[in-house]
């Protein structure tokens, strides 16, 4: 296994927590049409949480790529 291999799986459990912990705006029933809450602005650690998570992802999709051309 080489860096990209670690660094892939690194993300993906990190991806995974990071996910896991962002708070919900609302349940499962505003997901299917029930829900009238909008939330338009993030604050704070919720937003902190969100950035995080972009990056993480742009990480992943790196390594996937570097891990594809160093084969």
């Amino acid at each position: 296994m080489n860096i990209w291999n670690y660094l892939t799986i690194g993300s993906v459990v990190l991806l995974v927590i990071l996910i896991l912990i962002q708070t919900r705006g609302a349940s499962l029933g505003a997901g299917l049409g029930g829900g009238s809450e909008v939330n338009t602005v993030r604050r704070g650690s919720d937003k902190t949480l969100h950035q995080l998570t972009i990056i993480l992802v742009f990480i992943f999709g790196g390594s996937i790529i570097m891990t594809l051309l160093v084969q």
